[in-house]
């Protein structure tokens, strides 16, 4: 029996064929009295056998494709004996080509009655159970394909972050921003307090790194002349596994020449809301059921309501702290006593913090997970922002907000810093600290230096994180939720091989 190596061509999708059903019978009008079935427009469509009822002379058989399932009627006085011994030893997980009409059991089941069938594919591996599906979380990420065999709503929950993406594109597109690429290998990494993948370049005889943000490349291009520019891409973080780390994961950076953090502000909510309208309602729970609430900015996350309908809240990081913690971070930088305050509250900052640096750690541990709806958290320490340009109203802040909601952060953006002595001191404060040991700091890139030194103008800067956008709109307690191919922890096989 021929499998793997047969041409077959359906001419429908599952959905295709449902939709021409539905309109040969609205032309032909009621079906007969008897029940009889009516037959109706010949098909051929494809798709995985995912049940099979057998009843003597008659077989039917479920097969699913990307969007559907649909019934195969087939009957042993219909199908030539050749193509009947291919019914009987139909296996689940078996890959079908079928011809054949569509029509309706008695009990008003679409279905194709079938003239011909041919298995394109022998399953060699059983597909996940029927009623209880792929159980195993763990299974479920290794083996994504099985996943998605077995849950029809895992495909649509892709298919949303793919609406998603695109939303994301028609927002920045509708506002006149070009589309880049940017390198993924480059000599430095930087454009983030990150450490980066390495990898060696054999033919030059060097080291260079996966790219830990897409920031610097961009501003490259302001100086060139673009006006907008942006790029939605992978990033890689040399980083643990968590609930909302992955080491590579799906970034947009956006910047606009003579913007500044408060046009980011406007761009970034537009973002979001246009991309909540493009994932579509979430689901509502009810007493006895589940509803569709009709508004897609009154969402669901956790099984708490969230409201994404704008203007979103503004606050400055200091007053939040101020209101959170019972003091004044702005008296405290002032009179020294950040440090003495971090201690009254149980806040241990990293080693070598200074500050400003000490204040994002109170802020980070006693106020950000307290934020649900959305809130931009404003004017972070200029220690702790070496991109961003200082606010001239008081330098040790920066003009750099967050986008905070459930908890965590959805987007970062700043004003960005082109004054280049200003950039290189910052970039020289980080390889201090990189030098004391923190090796998340970033290190002096003096191919940036001269790019802005031929002059960036005044801009505004932009990074949202893809995946926690996504997140956030299918109500995804884990990045592992959002990513097809997420990674995993090695696995030991029986005999000692890793995979």
């Amino acid at each position: 029996m021929p499998s793997y190596g047969v041409d077959f061509r359906p001419d429908l999708t599952l959905d295709g064929a449902l939709t021409r059903l539905e309109g040969f019978e609205e032309q032909a009008g009621p079906p007969p009295e008897d029940g009889s079935p009516r037959e109706g427009p010949a098909v051929a469509v494809a798709g995985r056998v995912m049940q099979l009822r057998p009843s003597g002379g008659v077989v039917f058989a479920h097969i699913e494709d990307e969007g559907r399932r649909l019934q195969l009627w087939l009957k042993l006085d219909r199908l030539s004996p050749e193509a009947w011994e291919v019914v009987r030893r139909l296996d689940l997980g078996d890959i079908v080509g079928v011809r054949g009409r569509l029509t309706r059991t008695r009990r008003g089941e679409p279905s194709v009655l079938a003239d011909e069938l041919v298995i394109l594919v022998k399953a060699l591996r059983p597909p996940p159970e029927k009623f209880h599906g792929l159980q195993d979380q763990e299974t479920r990420y290794r083996r994504r394909y099985l996943d998605l065999l077995s849950h029809v709503e895992q495909r649509r929950h892709f298919a949303i972050r793919s609406a998603i993406v695109r939303s994301v594109r028609d927002t920045l597109d509708r506002r006149g921003f070009l589309e880049v690429e940017t390198p993924i290998l480059q000599p430095i990494a930087g454009g983030a307090s990150a450490r980066p993948f390495s990898t060696h370049w054999n033919a030059l005889h060097t080291d260079v790194y996966l790219r830990i943000a897409i920031e610097l490349h961009l501003k490259r291009l302001l100086v060139g002349g673009y006006r907008r520019v942006y790029e939605i891409g992978r990033v890689f973080r040399n980083e643990g596994l968590s609930p909302r780390h992955n080491p590579e994961f799906t970034l947009l950076e956006a910047y606009e020449a003579y913007g500044d953090y408060t046009t980011m502000r406007e761009l970034t909510e537009a973002i979001v809301v246009d991309a909540a309208n493009a994932a579509g309602p979430s689901p509502e729970p009810e007493e006895g059921g589940s509803a569709v609430c009709l508004n897609p900015l009154a969402r669901r996350f956790g099984g708490r309501e969230l409201d994404l309908t704008p203007p979103f809240r503004t606050a400055r990081m200091v007053d939040l702290v101020a209101e959170r913690c019972d003091f004044d971070p702005v008296a405290a930088l002032d009179a020294g006593t950040m440090l003495d305050e971090a201690r009254r509250l149980g806040v241990e900052p990293p080693p070598g913090a200074g500050p400003g640096g000490v204040l994002l750690e109170i802020y980070e541990q006693h106020v950000e997970s307290t934020l649900w709806d959305p809130t931009f958290v404003l004017d972070y320490p200029s220690e702790v922002s070496p991109l961003a340009r200082r606010r001239s109203d008081d330098p040790r802040f920066t003009e750099r907000f967050e986008l905070i909601v459930v908890g965590r952060e959805l987007a970062n953006a700043f004003s960005e810093l082109n004054d280049p002595i200003d950039q290189r001191r910052r970039f020289e404060e980080q390889a201090r600290k990189r030098a004391a040991g923190d090796l998340d700091a970033q290190l002096v890139d003096e191919d940036f230096l001269e790019a802005i030194e031929t002059g960036m103008p005044p801009a505004g800067g932009l990074g949202v994180g893809i995946d926690r956008l996504v997140m956030l709109l299918t109500d995804s307690p884990t990045i592992r939720d959002v990513l097809l191919f997420p990674m995993m922890r090695p696995q030991t096989g029986a005999t000692g091989e890793t995979r």
